[in-house]
């Protein structure tokens, strides 16, 4: 009787389960089912989504180491005026790429951080 009236207060205590999608207060095998089935969609569009910005961070940082060949190659093959080009654009270019890639080990860093 006691612990009849301990799981009834308990019960009463937590709020509904998220997979108790009609709100009776018992989760249901087809509601249990499509709720594993919603966090393993999240937890695989998340993981591409890490990917996805690994990429785009690797991406970004050959792109800034190959970027002085190219205006070497541009100065070596006799366009003076893409070399010109080039040259002139370096400045915002590692400042945007270094923004992206700050961007990205920051946002990892702060996802990664314990909670407290």
């Amino acid at each position: 009787m006691v612990e009849n009236k301990l799981e009834e207060e308990l019960d009463n205590m937590k709020p509904n389960h998220p997979a108790d999608t009609n709100g009776d207060g018992k989760v249901s095998k087809p509601e249990h089912d499509m709720y594993l089935e919603f966090k393993r969609k999240e937890l695989d569009d998340q993981d591409a989504m890490r990917d996805a910005q690994r990429k785009m961070a690797w991406f970004a940082l050959f792109g800034m180491l190959l970027y002085p060949f190219a205006v070497v190659i541009a100065s070596v093959s006799g366009v003076q005026q893409a070399s010109q080009i080039l040259g002139d654009m370096a400045a915002t270019y590692f400042v945007s790429v270094a923004a992206i890639v700050a961007a990205f080990f920051g946002t990892q860093a702060y996802s990664n951080k314990s909670p407290k």
